[in-house]
């Protein structure tokens, strides 16, 4: 598959054309950022991590029935995957509090929830991507209701799916960011699924294995994505 132009660069991908319309190759870099970029930095190899565990989780999500984006791993830092329109919705469920959450109600960190959670976010970097709910997004015009109710119910899906996943490699999932994009008319799972998108502490010790380590200044960045490559490739 050859690669071709450049079409966009986001903090932790690149995204390029191919010789098929349809196909665009993803980039992952070594780039970090946190809280709306304020913070920079570089996690080595994180790239290469996220590309192979993101490979492995759309490989499973794909065997559940979840319709991804995904197509195929083409080397060490590249994925093919379907041309699709982004829906400027991030979404995020949780099933423990942390992070923003803490600080927005004032919950204690690590509190399990009575039952998952969704928040919707508005993909606007410029405005620090507030939180917004159905009505906003129909405001906006940037998703239907029948879309939102996918959108939605995919959502509460692939947390089923994925706490499962983790579960059997002795780590919880806590919390995750998912986007969606539009490809032939449907909805369907995009960009990727990785420590940098992900809450994951291991059970029993509560070691975080995910980017809160780059985010704190914990230290043991690189050893942390290591560890998840390693348990979800073995």
């Amino acid at each position: 598959m050859e690669k071709r132009q450049k079409i966009y660069e986001g903090k932790a991908k690149i995204l390029y054309t191919t010789d098929d319309p349809g196909l665009l190759i993803q980039y992952f870099k070594d780039d970090a950022t946190a809280f709306n970029a304020q913070k920079k930095g570089t996690i080595a190899e994180k790239g290469i991590m996220n590309n192979r565990i993101a490979t492995k989780i759309f490989e499973y999500l794909g065997r559940e029935g979840v319709k991804t984006h995904f197509v195929k791993l083409l080397s060490d830092r590249e994925m093919l995957v379907k041309r699709v329109e982004i829906v400027p919705v991030e979404v995020i469920v949780r099933n423990r509090a942390a992070g923003s959450l803490c600080r927005m109600l004032a919950l204690p960190e690590g509190l399990e929830l009575d039952g998952p959670t969704l928040e919707f976010c508005y993909k606007k970097d410029e405005l620090g991507d507030p939180l917004i709910n159905e009505y906003h997004i129909r405001a906006l015009k940037i998703a239907t209701d029948e879309e939102v109710g996918k959108i939605t119910k995919m959502a509460f899906g692939i947390n089923e799916a994925l706490k499962k996943f983790f579960l059997k490699l002795n780590i919880e999932l806590i919390d995750f960011k998912l986007e969606f994009g539009r490809h032939q008319g449907h909805i369907i799972l995009a960009d990727e699924i990785s420590p940098d998108t992900c809450r994951l502490w291991e059970v029993g010790t509560g070691k975080k294995l995910d980017k809160d380590r780059f985010r704190r200044d914990m230290g043991n960045i690189e050893e942390a994505y290591q560890e998840v490559l390693r348990r979800v490739t073995r």
